[in-house]
């Protein structure tokens, strides 16, 4: 049975350096993951998880415990992904309004990718063309937006989790994946127009 993170915390704050290699292990391609998705670059998104785990490093023996490893260490990430965008001149100003629309109710994660006059965008495009066009659909959203997008459709995260992460409210978790996932869609839908007029 593996150790749990923080009997690996304490374990590395009692002198064995071996436990920080199995939580680095444990978390790193996670870590690269989420980066990566957030700023779409091989080689920034290595960075970003280095720089990750070295803040994780310097700073373990302040991590209180009260949010799980986990969490305190995708914020970090996440964190890092902002700042690296914005001072990239990458991030984008516009923000969606935090209020949601519940008489629209929230877009479930299916409708992402969506159909259009019932054909499958999955069958019209190909897997390929469908994870290119999600790609540079994610692109376009803020870092806020893909963050959320990221964490939720790829890491599975629970609301909760996410406003944890992000330090706000469980309700702007929820705006923002809103917004984000209906400005994805509408991208997505561009995208297989266009892909379809060509076709033609």
């Amino acid at each position: 049975m593996e150790p749990k993170d923080l009997e690996l915390v304490s374990r590395y704050r009692d002198g064995d350096h071996r436990a920080f290699e199995l939580l680095v292990k444990r978390y790193q391609r996670k870590v690269y993951s989420l980066a990566y998705g957030i700023v779409h670059s091989p080689e920034d998104a290595m960075d970003i998880s280095q720089e990750a785990f070295v803040k994780v490093h310097r700073y373990l023996d302040k991590f209180q415990g009260s949010a799980s490893f986990y969490t305190w260490l995708y914020r970090i990430v996440v964190n890092l992904c902002i700042d690296h965008l914005r001072r990239a001149g990458r991030a984008y100003s516009v923000e969606y309004d935090d209020a949601i629309d519940r008489s629209k109710g929230v877009l479930a994660a299916s409708d992402i990718v969506p159909s259009r006059q019932g054909t499958d965008p999955r069958q019209a495009l190909g897997d390929k063309e469908i994870l290119e066009h999600i790609s540079a659909g994610l692109a376009h959203l803020s870092p806020n937006h893909r963050a959320v997008i990221m964490m939720r459709e790829l890491e599975g995260l629970s609301y909760k989790e996410m406003a944890k992460i992000m330090e706000c409210s469980k309700g702007t978790i929820m705006s923002r994946l809103f917004h984000a996932r209906k400005r994805l869609q509408a991208y997505l839908i561009g995208a297989l127009n266009e892909d379809t007029d060509e076709a033609v």
